[in-house]
């Protein structure tokens, strides 16, 4: 009775086994919306430990990046991995209870169903059940992993195409002055309200692909000093002082790519439980200081921009509107180590002070003093 019992309880845990990781394949690869998942998200924690131990010893930037290229692709290969041997696993305590000979014999006809091998020979119907249903298995995880990648490395390139398209209009690495100073130098200011609505959509597609493909966020750029992040930085705040700071009328498509930009940021922010505060006040404080702002405004001068006469004023309409992604974008730079770039990544090592406890409310909440589209 008790090894009946044994048997019993061992086939409920294998089959919880099981299950348990046909969900998370079916929450990582298949479901095309942004659902975290324990099993996926923990392969990633110890995999991204082992990477930290690696970088520490880098000496340079450009090793950090090398060895972060790896990152991403290396630990997408180990995910399939590990969801075989949870399947070989539980479907061993299943083959113990129906009857194997022992845990050795149970991993063998495990291990033989699930690889397709065929070694193994059922020895009733109840058994060959058994080993079509696991190797079905073991086949629909590879032919998903295999359909998987294409779908990333599509939306990566789709990513990265504005992203080295920024380079010919913000530097490298990107900066927001330098973006506004090449369109006014080349006499393309009004140009930029059709670069507004672009990056408009194209934030649009990073909200949608950095969550439901969660693993892209960290697949860095082909070249080490881009990253999807400080491009992010750079037009967003070259959006905020093209509102704010130079003389020019409002430019509701600035406005837009803005609102737009951080929506995304901070549903991708919430994917990977960074804090945020969802109505910040106008007044909080932001990682970039008047001074910096300051220095700012003065390189826009020199290089002939007509700027809004009272400083004050832009100094506060800028903080209106970066408080609303500052803090998801330069920690959304410190989790993918993000090359430096100006008012992003170079401050990424510091904890803002504007980083606040989730209240529960909606991130797209209205605040009465926050500015906002």
């Amino acid at each position: 009775m008790l090894l009946l019992l044994v048997r019993v309880l061992l086939a409920l845990l294998g089959a919880g086994l099981v299950v348990s990781t046909l969900l998370s394949s079916i929450r990582s690869f298949v479901l095309p919306r942004g659902v975290s998942d324990r099993l996926l998200g923990g392969i990633f924690r110890v995999s991204r430990a082992l990477f930290e131990l690696r970088t520490k010893r880098a000496h340079s930037y450009a090793d950090r990046d090398r060895a972060m290229a790896m990152y991403a692709p290396l630990t997408l290969l180990v995910v399939p991995a590990v969801w075989l041997v949870l399947v070989w696993l539980g479907y061993s305590g299943i083959f113990w209870a129906e009857g194997q000979h022992g845990w050795r014999a149970a991993l063998v006809a495990s291990g033989s169903s699930l690889l397709t091998l065929g070694f193994a020979a059922p020895a009733s119907f109840p058994e060959a059940l058994l080993i079509f249903s696991e190797a079905a298995i073991g086949l629909m995880l590879v032919a998903l992993l295999i359909a998987y990648l294409p779908a990333i490395y599509a939306a990566w390139a789709r990513r990265e195409e504005r992203v080295a398209l920024l380079e010919v209009r913000a530097g490298s690495p990107p900066s927001a002055v330098e973006m506004l100073v090449r369109y006014h130098r080349i006499g393309r200011m009004d140009r930029l309200s059709t670069d507004w609505e672009q990056w408009e959509v194209w934030f649009a597609n990073i909200e949608e692909s950095h969550t439901s493909l969660s693993a892209l966020a960290f697949f860095r750029s082909p070249r080490p000093e881009r990253s999807w992040v400080t491009a992010a930085g750079a037009v967003l705040d070259a959006a905020a002082l093209h509102l704010s700071t130079v003389d020019v009328p409002f430019d509701a498509a600035a406005a837009l790519c803005i609102r737009a930009g951080f929506i995304a940021l901070r549903r991708i922010a919430e994917f990977f439980d960074i804090a945020y505060e969802p109505n910040p006040r106008p007044d909080d404080d932001i990682s970039v200081g008047r001074d910096e702002f300051d220095d700012a405004c003065d390189r826009l001068a020199e290089a002939g921009l007509a700027l809004r006469p009272d400083r004050d004023q832009a100094w506060r309409d800028f903080v209106g509107w970066r408080v609303n992604y500052d803090v998801v974008l330069v920690s959304l730079a410190g989790l993918t180590k993000a090359p430096q770039a100006p008012w992003s990544s170079d401050r990424s090592l510091r904890r803002p002070s504007a980083v606040a406890a989730k209240t529960g409310r909606r991130p797209d909440a209205k605040s009465p003093r926050s500015r906002r589209t």
